[in-house]
C-alpha cells in the first residue's frame, strides 16, 4: 500500500512541484545555480517580466508568457490557465523579499512551490557599501509613495532604498532636502551583480544627476541638518510636527495616549475623531505594518490629516470623511479604537464596543464634564483604568517664572475580555 506523496518528495523531485520560482538577478544565466538551471530548461512555461524573460538563452525551450499589468490579480488566473504543465516563474533576486513569491504563496499555498533564491538587491548593495545588512533599514518605493522613507530618516541611520525606476533618485534627493536631510550622503547603486554595475555618488542637497538605468537601489547615509525639526521613533512627537487648527491631541497626553493603546505590529486602529490625525499617525509610525483608519466629518481637516500622514512618512493611512458612528458601519474590525472626539453622540461608544475586537483596547478622551459622566459610568460597567492626566508648562510671569495649566484629560483605557457581555446585556436595569 503507497503512501500519500509529502512536500519532501515534490521537493527532492524538481518536475513534481507545481511552480517553481527562480531568482534571476542583473548577472542573468551566468549567476544562476545548477538547479536553477535545470529548472528553467525542464519547464514547460516560463513566466516573468520581458526584461527577465530576456536574460534567458534558447536552450530554455518553454513557452515564454510576460506578465499582465497590473500583476497581482492577474496571478491565479495566469496559473490556472497553465494548470498541469511544468510552470517556472522568474523573481528578480530574492522572490520572497519584496518579490513575486508572496503573491505566489497566498494563491497556491507554501507547499506547492519550489522557490530558489538569489541574492537580492539588499545583499549586493550592502556588500558593495561594506553595511551590515542587519544594521540596514530597507524601504521600498515600488508602487509605493515616496513619503514611505520619511518614518525611516533619523539622524545618523544607513537606509537603502528599493526603487521604483530611474526617476527614484531625484524624487528621494528632494524629499531628503524637504524634511531637513539635504546634507545625506547618496549613492546610486546600478545593475547590481551584473557587468554594467556602477555607482553614480552625490548628496541630497546638491543632486544633479541625470536619470540612469531603472535597475538600481539608492543607499542614503542620514544626515539631519542641524535646524531641521528633530522626530524620535517613540510617540509623543512636538506639537509643531503637525499642521492643526487647535484640534490637537497635546504631545504630553498624546504619549500617554499611546501607551495606553499599545500598538504591535501588524495591529488596526479607528481612530475616531481625528481632529489632526495625531494618534493614527504614531499608531502607524510604531511600526511598519500597523495600520490605521482615520475617521473625521470636517473636510477640512479630514484633508489636513492626509497631509500631516504624507509628512510624517505613513501616507497609507486612509482617512474617512464623515461623522461616526454612521461612518464606521462599513469599516473592517480593529485591534483597538481611540475615540478623542464626539463620545455623547448617540450610539457612539456602543458602536466602538461591538466593532472591537476581543482582546482590543479601546481608549477614550475627554476634557467636558458631560463626557466624563459618561465614561465613568462605561468604567464602572466594564473596568478598565480611569485616569486624570494633567500638564502644567512653565511660562513667564513678570520677571519671573510660572506654571500654566492645561485642561485636565479624563481617559478611559479598557480592554474587551471573551468574559465581557454585550452593551445590551450591562445596560441600567438588566435590559435589553
Amino acid at each position: 500500500m503507497s503512501r500519500p506523496p509529502t512536500t519532501a518528495d515534490a521537493h527532492a523531485d524538481p518536475a513534481a512541484d507545481a511552480v517553481t520560482v527562480v531568482g534571476i538577478g542583473a548577472d542573468g544565466w551566468h549567476g544562476l545555480s545548477g538547479p536553477a538551471r535545470a529548472a528553467l530548461r525542464g519547464a514547460d512555461v516560463l513566466i516573468g517580466g520581458p526584461r527577465q524573460l530576456d536574460l534567458l538563452p534558447e536552450e530554455c525551450a518553454g513557452e515564454r508568457v510576460p506578465w499582465p499589468s497590473p500583476l497581482r490579480p492577474a496571478v491565479p488566473g495566469l496559473l490556472a490557465a497553465h494548470a498541469g504543465r511544468a510552470v517556472c516563474v522568474l523573481a528578480s533576486g530574492d522572490p520572497m523579499f519584496y518579490g513575486i513569491g508572496r503573491a505566489l504563496t497566498e494563491t497556491v499555498g507554501a507547499a506547492a512551490l519550489r522557490i530558489l533564491p538569489h541574492p537580492s538587491s539588499v545583499s549586493y548593495a550592502c556588500a558593495r557599501l561594506g553595511w551590515p545588512v542587519e544594521d540596514t533599514d530597507v524601504v521600498t518605493l515600488v508602487g509605493r509613495p515616496a513619503d514611505r522613507l520619511t518614518a525611516a530618516l533619523h539622524d545618523g541611520r544607513r537606509v537603502l532604498v528599493l526603487s521604483a525606476g530611474a526617476a527614484t533618485p531625484a524624487e528621494v534627493a528632494a524629499l531628503l532636502r524637504e524634511r531637513g536631510y539635504g546634507p545625506s550622503r547618496l549613492r546610486v547603486l546600478e545593475q547590481l551583480g551584473g557587468a554594467d554595475e556602477r555607482c553614480v555618488e552625490g548628496t541630497a542637497a546638491n543632486w544633479s544627476a541625470a536619470e540612469g538605468d531603472p535597475l538600481n537601489v539608492v543607499a542614503v547615509e542620514c544626515r539631519r541638518d542641524p535646524e531641521a525639526l528633530r522626530l524620535g521613533a517613540v510617540p509623543g512627537l512636538p506639537d509643531s510636527a503637525y499642521e492643526h487648527d487647535g484640534q490637537l491631541t497635546k504631545r504630553h497626553v498624546r504619549a500617554a495616549t499611546l501607551a495606553a493603546l499599545a500598538p504591535a505590529p501588524g495591529e488596526s486602529l479607528w481612530d475616531v475623531g481625528g481632529g489632526s490625525g495625531s494618534i493614527a499617525v504614531e499608531w502607524m509610525r510604531t511600526h511598519p505594518s500597523c495600520r490605521a483608519v482615520s475617521v473625521e466629518r470636517d473636510p477640512a481637516r479630514a484633508e489636513r490629516i492626509g497631509r500631516n500622514a504624507r509628512a510624517l512618512g505613513v501616507p497609507d493611512l486612509r482617512v474617512v470623511t464623515g461623522a461616526a458612528p454612521e461612518a464606521l458601519a462599513e469599516l473592517p474590525a480593529p485591534d483597538a479604537v481611540f475615540i478623542g472626539g464626539g463620545l455623547t453622540a448617540p450610539g457612539m461608544l456602543e458602536s466602538c464596543w461591538e466593532a472591537l475586537r476581543v482582546g482590543g483596547r479601546l481608549v477614550a478622551n475627554t476634557v467636558t464634564l458631560e463626557s466624563e459622566a459618561l465614561l465613568a459610568d462605561w468604567y464602572r460597567r466594564h473596568g478598565g483604568e480611569l485616569t486624570r492626566l494633567a500638564v502644567a508648562h512653565a511660562v513667564p510671569v513678570g520677571g519671573f517664572t510660572g506654571w500654566r495649566q492645561a485642561m485636565p484629560v479624563t481617559q478611559w483605557a479598557v480592554t474587551k475580555s471573551a468574559a465581557t457581555k454585550s452593551v445590551s446585556d450591562t445596560a441600567p436595569g438588566g435590559q435589553r
